[in-house]
């Protein structure tokens, strides 16, 4: 029996029970879960026109004025800033394929759309979402089981024809890509890469990638080895030895150059003569520490903070190069390659703290210098150097070889490949079509969506080709449906807008790729479904705070030095 209040006036009334703060916004029922639904498929009609080698590519401009072309799932979705709580997990679905395989960002973004799509008359129809997320896992299971059965395993081949496999499958990612045109000469310079890394590891923080304005896309080339970018230099840099032959190298996270003491210092003296030996100090301090560089055997030093002009031209006098504040990045493939270990003093240097390499020299890149390590015994290394018209070009190319550089580690590590260009998809669709008639209750109807929905590649890719998605995919049915699997490899062919053999055309995408598509947008399409309440809470109207007051004042500059001297020959 619920319990009335009366109020002053007599009235009886029911009492009000607050849960949530004032100004909450709390939508819950079917209709919060259609309006997710139809949120995550106005995102996937976005990017859908990017899917496939005839995909166009999205200009995108942030709120600094910085323009991005790219034609990358997890890109477009990084930048466009999202702020739908059940759209963020199509985000996070295309990081973490980027992650895990490098590539198929869009299409695991469109495949959760689609099932979507698929589940959404279900839902109006009052079908409890927990029936449909039942089916749909059963169905993922069934097509990853499908996925490995029909996979070629390209493991045991020679080197060599491994290699024009490996160069397949980066060929099917690139054409894709922007650099698609040239897909045949970046697909083997990504298989060079990436052979040139310790195939136990296969560490891709081992292969640099550097950007250089000017020339065309062909005249980028691969280093075998470390190579970066000419660091900021002092006087004397010139006069430094350019090209070695097994040096030494010294790597340093220590700051070479002179310093004053502070403005707040005070030294009293009772003879004013002694005043010059305090400023003495301060170079003797510099001094000794360059002299036990010298006198490690280092030929090459090279440190992440300041090497000073005092310091560049005591080392041009003796033969050395230095090369001051080296990014992180560079610094650590440098040392891991060459096995120098990174030192913060330079007491007590040997030659187990020294790495080595084959030839050091430094070559011009248009109108860039860098310095390159090559011939490094301790950890293989190679340095990809880009070269294009314009910087949104170089930027876009070093993403379209990330993928393909992520695509052939996985092939090398799990060496099975299925055929692309929708082959797989019609071939998943197919069986599972056959499985729903074998099911019994709702969950055929499911099933079948589910299948229906793994069409969307093919059709897509016909979409953004031109071609007549109806004629093509009715093409590819009657080819899968050819008894003793004859059909398995037909897929889409977006030169003539017809249908061809996709494997035997080395159209091919390694089997982890799909795998992992079809359980990330599966599971995205299980979490959204099984979500039927939303509570915002409002916002605080607080100001925010702003950081701490800043220091006092700057520091001033440097403050007379006395008597000084020259340099020490």
């Amino acid at each position: 029996m619920t319990t009335l209040m009366q109020m002053p006036d007599g009235r009886l009334i029911q009492p009000q029970i607050v849960l949530l703060k004032e100004g909450t916004d709390s939508s819950q029922g079917k209709g919060q879960l259609i309006s997710n639904i139809n949120a995550c498929m106005a995102i996937v009609d976005t990017i859908r026109t990017t899917l496939g080698p005839r995909g166009l590519d999205k200009l995108v401009v942030d709120n600094r004025g910085v323009t991005t072309i790219t034609n990358d799932g997890a890109t477009i979705m990084k930048l466009l800033e999202i702020v739908h709580p059940a759209v963020k997990t199509l985000v996070d679905i295309a990081r973490s394929q980027d992650a895990e395989v490098g590539d198929g960002t869009t299409t695991v973004v469109l495949l959760c759309g689609e099932f979507l799509r698929e589940a959404k008359p279900f839902i109006e129809d009052g079908v409890h979402p927990m029936n449909i997320i039942r089916a749909f896992r059963k169905a993922s299971e069934l097509a990853l089981e499908k996925v490995k059965e029909v996979s070629v395993s390209i493991e045991g081949n020679s080197k060599e024809e491994k290699e024009e496999m490996l160069q397949k499958c980066a060929m099917t990612t690139l054409s894709s890509k922007l650099v698609g045109g040239e897909k045949e000469f970046f697909a083997k310079m990504v298989v060079d890469a990436v052979g040139h890394l310790d195939q136990d590891l296969l560490d891709p923080k081992m292969i640099g990638v550097k950007k250089v304005l000017g020339a065309s896309m062909r005249d980028s080339f691969l280093v075998d080895g470390v190579a970066f970018k000419k660091t900021f230099s002092y006087a004397g840099f010139e006069q430094m030895t350019k090209k070695m032959v097994k040096p030494k190298i010294l790597a340093l996270n220590l700051e070479l150059e002179l310093k004053s003491e502070k403005d707040n210092a005070e030294v009293r003296l009772n003879d004013p003569s002694k005043y010059q030996e305090i400023v003495d100090a301060e170079w003797n301090i510099i001094y000794d520490k360059l002299e036990k560089c010298v006198q490690s055997g280092a030929n090459v030093v090279l440190s992440r903070l300041a090497i000073g002009d005092l310091a560049t031209q005591y080392f041009a006098d003796r033969g050395l190069f230095c090369a001051g504040r080296v990014e992180q990045a560079d610094l650590d493939r440098c040392t891991r390659a060459t096995g120098a270990a990174v030192q913060t003093t330079v007491n007590d240097l040997n030659e187990e703290q020294l790495g080595t390499c084959e030839v050091f020299e430094e070559i011009q890149v248009g109108s860039e210098r860098f310095n390159v390590f090559r011939g490094c015994a301790e950890a293989k290394t190679c340095t990809l150097v880009l070269r294009g018209g314009a910087e949104q070009f170089i930027e876009e190319a070093a993403r379209s070889l990330n993928d393909a550089i992520e695509i052939v580690r996985r092939a090398t590590k799990n060496a099975a490949v299925v055929p692309g260009g929708g082959a797989i998809d019609m071939e998943l669709s197919k069986c599972l079509k056959e499985h729903a008639r074998t099911v019994e209750g709702k969950s055929q109807l499911f099933i079948h969506a589910f299948a229906r929905a793994l069409e969307v590649i093919p059709r897509q890719l016909c979409d953004n080709s031109g071609c007549d998605a109806t004629d093509v995919l009715n093409k590819l049915r009657q080819k899968h449906a050819a008894p003793n699997h004859e059909g398995l490899n037909f897929g889409v062919d977006v030169n003539s807008g017809g249908i061809l053999d996709t494997f035997a055309h080395f159209i091919w995408e390694p089997a982890l790729v799909k795998c992992n598509a079809i359980a990330a947008a599966c599971e995205a399409t299980c979490l959204i479904l099984s979500i039927d309440e939303t509570v915002r809470n409002p916002r605080s109207e607080d100001a925010q705070g702003g950081g701490g007051g800043g220091r006092g004042g700057m520091m001033g500059g440097r403050g007379g030095r006395g008597g000084g001297r020259g340099m020490r020959r």
